[in-house]
This record gives C-alpha cells, sequence and structure tokens, in this order.
C-alpha cells in the first residue's frame, strides 16, 4: 500500500477548528499558505523550521477511538496533514516528500492540555509518542489530497 496525502486542513485563526481543503501551498521557512502559523499568529509561531506544518496518521485516529471510544476526527486533532500508510515516528530526523514538496521531519508532536481542553477527548493519555510528526517544508511547492509520500533509502 503507497503512503498518501489523505487530507489537508488550514485553521486561518486561533481557536477555530481547521477546515479541510483539496490543495494548499507549502512554503519554505513559513509553513503552509493560509494558515495561522505562516501568518505568524499561531499560540507557538516564532519556532521556524520547527512547527511550519504538522502530521498524524489516518490510522492512529481509527485506534485512538476503538481503544478510548472516543471518535477524533482528523480537524479535531489540529494537524495539518492527514497520512495513511505511514508510520510518522520513523520520519524524525529523516527527509521525505509530500508529492513534490520535500521535507524533514523535526520532531514529535505530543498531545498537549490545550489538545485536551477543546477536544474533551482524553488526548493526553491516548496520543502519546503517536500524537503525529512536525516537520519543516524544504523547498516550496504545491500539496494536494492524493498525494504520495515517499521517504527515500537511506535518509
Amino acid at each position: 500500500m503507497s503512503a498518501i496525502l489523505a487530507a489537508i486542513f488550514l485553521s486561518p485563526t486561533a481557536g477555530t477548528l481547521p477546515q479541510a481543503v483539496e490543495q494548499v501551498r507549502a512554503m519554505a521557512g513559513r509553513g503552509l499558505e493560509g494558515d495561522r502559523y505562516a501568518t505568524g499568529m499561531g499560540k507557538f509561531s516564532g519556532n521556524a523550521g520547527i512547527r511550519e506544518v504538522t502530521l498524524i496518521e489516518e490510522e492512529v485516529l481509527t485506534q485512538f477511538a476503538h481503544e478510548y471510544g472516543h471518535p477524533l476526527t482528523a480537524a479535531q486533532a489540529r494537524r495539518n496533514l492527514l497520512t495513511r500508510g505511514v508510520q510518522l515516528n520513523d520520519l524524525v530526523g529523516r527527509e521525505f516528500l509530500v508529492g513534490a514538496v520535500p521535507m524533514r521531519g523535526v520532531r514529535l508532536c505530543e498531545p498537549c492540555a490545550h489538545l485536551a481542553r477543546l477536544t474533551s477527548a482524553p488526548v493526553l493519555p491516548g496520543l502519546i509518542r503517536r500524537g503525529g510528526l512536525y516537520a519543516q517544508i524544504l523547498r516550496d511547492g504545491e500539496l494536494a489530497v492524493g498525494d504520495v509520500i515517499a521517504i527515500e533509502a537511506g535518509r
């Protein structure tokens, strides 16, 4: 099974539920066009190279709902990119492609108390070490739902 980009989410302002889009421009050193972090309006803005884009696995959200009996949608998880068929924890410190856009996994995106308050879900125990990935965008480009995610061997 190929790894793919299953969905894209943007939040133009803090506190709003991210909205799904079919495509977006990824901007190196900034983030995703139209997202609050790319404009410097996010809660954790000022962390260039760390929080440019966030990813989470669709499989994790399915498993979370099964284990905790509490559905958590991709939008509620508040990550930008929903993936399918790739283990994101394996991408920390590695370069990979989403479509034609090169990225580098920076660190795990662990759940926080703010996410727990917003969702009323048991995300703190449920998403530890599987809450997603912070990634750096290495070169500008377009992302679209359905893009293939490729990890180069040896990187």
